[in-house]
């Protein structure tokens, strides 16, 4: 079979359960990971003749994205902030919204030799990018999961960033006497009573603990973490969360009596209430 008529096999098999532009971008990244193709070569290599091992590979992919397995996880990689991260199914895979969180917070801190502390890393998708982009910080992250731990760690030496691991529970985190600048988390946040709007994709393969939380304390990750950051924050300190847009009211108000400042509310690409900063001030 020629690669076009490969191409022509997945588009049909998948059609009836995404839709083109994922299947497009679920294309681009099988190839890149079973050829190591880009964009161009798809079209440029059409007519090539693909071996029978390829072609055995592509069905038993196929065959698993019908399943509802995530390609992400299939492939072993996901895309995020123009780099590659490993993911495995102890993480999450790193959604949109938390791009626009790293966003944010690239944008409002211009300052070197910053101390940051990254709640709940997962693959360490938030911390490695800060490090990245961020001038000379000190990054730290932390996480219960010491599996999600060591996929954190195998992403940070690929992408050449110093990053201190440790395993904690965010919902008991230690006082100590580091400070920090800015402390930040995508914590769980979706409660129980909206799974039964979610695809089977994310719940029957993404790690439940790193998803949700009970219908009666959706707040539990950000009181504990808010606690924490009282007394670990610098003064002028920033926390910064990702939010289930449901109960921002309650988060602001909870921030607010926790004893916090200058807290905002902010708006995803889909205008939905997203994400919360505040500043600590003693």
């Amino acid at each position: 079979m020629t690669l076009h008529q490969v191409l022509t096999f997945i588009k049909e098999k998948l059609t009836t359960k995404y839709d083109n532009r994922e299947i497009s971008w679920m294309i681009r990244d099988i190839f890149d990971y079973l050829k190591g193709y880009s964009a161009v070569d798809l079209v440029m290599r059409r007519d090539d003749e693909l071996s029978d091992f390829i072609i055995s590979k592509v069905e038993a992919i196929v065959q698993r994205l019908l399943n509802d397995e995530p390609l992400q996880y299939i492939l072993g990689f996901t895309h995020f902030g123009g780099h590659k991260f490993i993911v495995t199914p102890a993480t999450l895979i790193p959604r949109p919204e938390t791009q626009e969180l790293v966003d944010i917070i690239i944008n409002e801190n211009k300052q070197s030799d910053l101390t940051i502390l990254d709640i709940g890393t997962g693959s360490g998708c938030i911390a490695i990018s800060l490090a990245r982009a961020l001038k000379f910080p000190i990054v730290n992250a932390v996480d219960i999961s010491a599996n999600a731990l060591e996929v954190a760690s195998k992403n940070a030496e690929i992408l050449r960033v110093k990053i201190a691991f440790r395993q904690e529970d965010a919902l008991s985190m230690p006082q100590e006497n580091a400070r920090y600048n800015i402390i930040v988390s995508n914590p769980p946040y979706i409660i129980d009573d909206e799974k039964s709007q979610m695809e089977r994709n994310v719940l029957d393969y993404e790690p439940a603990g790193a998803l949700f939380v009970p219908n009666n304390d959706p707040l539990r990750f950000y009181r504990a973490i808010a606690q924490f950051a009282q007394t670990a924050l610098t003064n002028d300190g920033r926390l910064y969360f990702e939010i289930n847009p449901l109960f921002a009211t309650e988060l602001r108000d909870m921030l607010k009596k926790s004893g916090f400042a200058e807290i905002e509310i902010i708006k995803d690409m889909q205008g939905r209430n997203r994400f919360a900063k505040a500043k600590i001030i003693r």
